[in-house]
């Protein structure tokens, strides 16, 4: 039941949700709570989080379940809560800010703002009582109510110079240096002579995943002058490393947010959609380079989870599983060596093994199921048929392990299980529609769980679920739960669902998804448009804020400026137009001196530039769809990773919707026939695979 005076029980947003019991006289950020804060000349205190975050709900339980916390915060300030995910141009502000005044960020953040929205003081937790060089919550908000009312010139002074600094930070910042191979080569090298080869991956703990860096690289071996892969060794090292679990649910499969210690063994528990989407498809990608089937079983695992865990019965994707279950970060992931050993039973010794598993565990007196040896090594120390040791066959192990972690998830099914933040966000979506999309294509018939429904089926549910749900009245939104919409959409959320329906149009070929991502362009450029270049965060109607966002960098998720380039580029590809393609370069230029120098952090701007200055391969096929020669000729443009390409199909002749790229290419001899376009120039039709193999 929530509090008489407690706004968030109609949110769209279950993390909201979760407050609407707390004593705190809590608002949506909205025109009732701003008005109310401008008609009573009280602080705002916004606090930004998200339903996966662990140490939001420890503040939460500490301070806004507290009475006596909540009545200084009901008499003094007007309290907003916002969920990040559903606005990430208030978390993208008030983040710069938050930055800006403490040199640090993070979740929970805890920003105050005077009534006219500009911040004067900011953190991210504090606790209960004065620990860890942090005042207590309830010492803050009494010190804070007492400056209001006798310091306020000196609070104004601050919001001022604050606003400012955001105001001069979110300009357009073009600069001379311009992308070129070289300097995509230079970014490559930096990257790969920064790799930490001991356990893989880049930088120290907390240790992310950097799926965006991993793709570029994989990208790029494909573009270097030699042809070298060597560039390709430290992105296939990170996917190994991650791979052998921790950070990686061997039982379940699917990624958790980022490892808490350098060896990717313990992981911070919480599974996000956006996380598992880009991993999904950069373990596909380098399967598809490799041949290895270790990264195929890991795509295939995680896309098992995604459909099984966060999928809903409308076809979208949810958001996220909590860290906590029971109220214990990772209870729901980690083990006893008894309870392995009563799940195993045979098979326990054997699995003991392989993850070097010991009564006292590895965490906590826990164990977080990491292999210790790799599939040779467990299989010299294990007897094969014969029953003489060191005969067991690699493939008798692979399908031992499979057949110990079906076992464990049976036994963890059992447990009380995180909670799941349900709601659909539209660019998290598109992500994970391009990681189905890009799976029904490379896997042919594999299915995400039990053979009950193929990874298209799950593609073409989910984008046709985005594009009436989430589109009503043709008007794009950022966020649904359980029919109510969220009444924001963002450049991010247009960006990343044109490049999953172009994904998904390049594995079923139906036009309806190619024309609704021309549609959407045309409205992320009327929109969102920069005149200086680029894009907007936030759209030309949308709310108006201190400073309207625009944030170039990629974090967790990529910057909706990166996926607009991209999404622009491969557009252009596809219909000759050359006005996306100039927008996407004039995006391109704001971010070439900070990629170059910060490449971590640009990943994803990374790959856009190289899908820019490649000579960009365009295939045309037209045929009966049925016909053998054209079966294999799609197969033939499949069969390699070759991120610079774009790949239309029709019968013939090709209806009038379709890209531009068809138009005009008759049959050869009345056969299936294909069509190859590089750099402005076409090659000679040809009608066989081993003759299009041969163009590519």
């Amino acid at each position: 039941m929530s509090h008489p005076m407690n706004k968030l029980s109609s949110a769209t947003s279950p993390y909201l949700v979760q407050h609407a019991n707390n004593p705190v006289n809590w608002y949506p950020w909205g025109a009732e709570a701003l008005e109310l804060a401008r008609r009573t000349d009280r602080p705002i205190f916004l606090s930004i989080g998200y339903s996966a975050c662990h140490w939001c709900h420890v503040m939460a339980h500490e301070s806004f379940e507290d009475e006596s916390i909540a009545a200084l915060m009901n008499a003094h300030f007007v309290n907003i809560k916002v969920d990040r995910e559903e606005r990430p141009d208030l978390d993208s502000l008030y983040m710069a800010a938050t930055m800006a005044m403490t040199g640090s960020g993070g979740w929970p953040m805890s920003v105050f703002l005077t009534p006219d929205l500009h911040p004067f003081y900011a953190g991210t937790y504090f606790p209960p009582a004065p620990r860890h060089n942090l005042p207590s919550f309830q010492d803050l908000l009494s010190s804070i109510a007492r400056a209001w009312r006798e310091e306020r010139g000196e609070i104004e002074s601050v919001s001022q110079r604050v606003a400012d600094h955001l105001r001069r930070q979110s300009a357009s910042r073009g600069s001379d240096l311009a992308f070129s191979p070289e300097l995509l080569d230079g970014a490559a090298k930096h990257l790969y002579e920064s790799y930490d080869w001991g356990y893989g991956g880049w930088g120290s703990a907390p240790k992310f995943p950097q799926p965006m860096t991993i793709e570029f690289l994989l990208g790029h071996s494909l573009l270097t002058k030699s042809s070298d892969p060597t560039l390709a060794k430290a992105a296939l090292h990170a996917l190994q490393a991650m791979a052998r679990g921790g950070m990686y649910d061997v039982v379940g499969g699917g990624f958790s947010r980022y490892s808490t210690d350098n060896f990717w063994r313990v992981p911070h528990f919480e599974k996000m959609l956006s996380d598992n989407a880009q991993l999904i498809r950069a373990y596909l990608h380098a399967y598809q380079l490799t041949r290895e089937p270790s990264y195929r079983r890991v795509a295939v695992e995680s896309l098992a989870f995604v459909y099984r865990e966060l999928t809903g019965p409308e076809g979208g994707f949810y958001a996220s599983l909590d860290a906590d279950s029971e109220g214990v970060e990772g209870k729901f992931y980690v083990w006893e060596a008894a309870e392995i050993q009563s799940a195993l039973g045979v098979d326990w010794e054997f699995f003991k093994t392989a993850y070097g598993i010991t009564a006292t565990g590895n965490w906590e007196e826990k164990t977080v199921l990491q292999r210790a040896l790799d599939d040779s090594t467990l299989a010299a120390k294990f007897p094969g048929p014969s029953g003489r040791a060191g005969q067991l066959p690699g493939a008798k192990v692979l399908a031992k392990l499979a057949e110990c972690h079906s076992k464990l998830l049976a036994a963890r099914a059992a447990r009380p299980r995180p909670s799941t933040d349900d709601k659909v966000v539209t660019a998290w979506n598109g992500l994970m529609l391009s990681a189905f999309a890009e799976a029904a294509r490379l896997l042919g018939p594999e299915h995400p769980d039990s053979g009950e429904v193929s990874y298209l089926e799950v593609a073409t549910r989910n984008a046709d679920f985005l594009l009436t749900a989430l589109r009503p009245d043709g008007q794009l939104r950022r966020a649904w739960r359980n029919g109510k919409l969220s009444g924001e959409v963002f450049l991010e959320d247009y960006a990343a669902l044109i490049l999953g329906l172009l994904d998904l149009y390049q594995t079923d070929f139906n036009l309806r998804w190619f024309t609704a991502a021309q549609e959407l362009a045309e409205e992320l450029i009327a929109r969102f448009r920069d005149p200086a270049g680029g894009f907007f965060d936030t759209p030309v109607d949308g709310e108006t804020l201190i400073v309207r966002p625009k944030d170039l960098q990629d974090n967790a998720t990529p910057s909706g400026n990166a996926l607009a380039a991209e999404a622009l580029f491969k557009l252009a590809a596809f219909s000759d137009r050359l006005d996306y393609r100039d927008l996407a370069e004039a995006a391109l230029r704001l971010v070439a001196e900070p990629a170059l120098r910060y490449p971590t952090a640009f990943g994803r701007w990374l790959s856009a530039a190289d899908f820019a200055l490649a000579r960009i391969k365009q295939v045309a096929i037209l045929g009966d769809r049925g016909a053998p020669e054209t079966q294999e000729m799609l197969r033939a443009v499949r069969e390699n990773y070759r991120p610079q390409m774009v790949v239309s199909f029709s019968p013939y002749p090709p209806p009038q919707a379709a890209p531009a790229l068809l138009a005009n290419r008759p049959l050869v001899d009345n056969k299936p026939s294909a069509y190859v376009c590089e750099g402005f120039t076409c090659q000679k039709p040809v009608t066989t695979a081993l003759e299009l193999k041969t163009l590519l």
